[in-house]
């Protein structure tokens, strides 16, 4: 669990977005290639693009548990089920660690906003909160994917 959180906080600390750091954390180990990985959640980080919705560290937590879990034939309802149940887990937990899943309500602004994208970057939230919300994501990630090969 530690060297998956390290490699989460080190992506995101070279200057990957929030789901780019879990995604490439974790999507190579499920059968992504490192650019598609970083391509892929290229999208997500800020609340999606910056507009300040759900997190990119929660984003780029349910990319991998649909890239793990996630049905590839339509019929399999089974592994449709499992993903959901997967993804409302990580939510519940998240959110009961954070209070919200929601970037806006995260940082304390709303960048998308370019009032509130200037305070966010002034108070140095992109530094000082956002790496506890990526840690937060791989821990409960890491435990998820333990607990749903068991």
């Amino acid at each position: 669990m530690e060297g998956d959180t390290l490699a989460a906080l080190d992506w995101f600390t070279q200057g990957f977005s929030c789901a780019q750091a879990i995604v490439a954390t974790f999507g190579i180990h499920h059968g992504l290639d490192l650019e598609h990985a970083l391509r892929v959640a290229g999208a997500f980080g800020g609340g999606m693009a910056r507009m300040g919705e759900t997190c990119g560290a929660v984003t780029g937590a349910l990319m991998v548990i649909g890239l793990v879990y996630g049905r590839i034939r339509p019929e399999d309802e089974a592994a449709k089920d499992k993903t959901y149940h997967l993804t409302h887990l990580f939510v519940d937990r998240f959110r009961a660690r954070n209070g919200s899943i929601l970037c806006r309500e995260l940082l304390g602004y709303d960048i998308s906003t370019v009032y509130g994208l200037q305070k966010a970057r002034d108070t140095n939230l992109f530094r000082t909160l956002c790496p506890e919300y990526v840690r937060v994501s791989a821990e409960i990630l890491q435990d998820l994917i333990r607990e749903g090969q068991e």
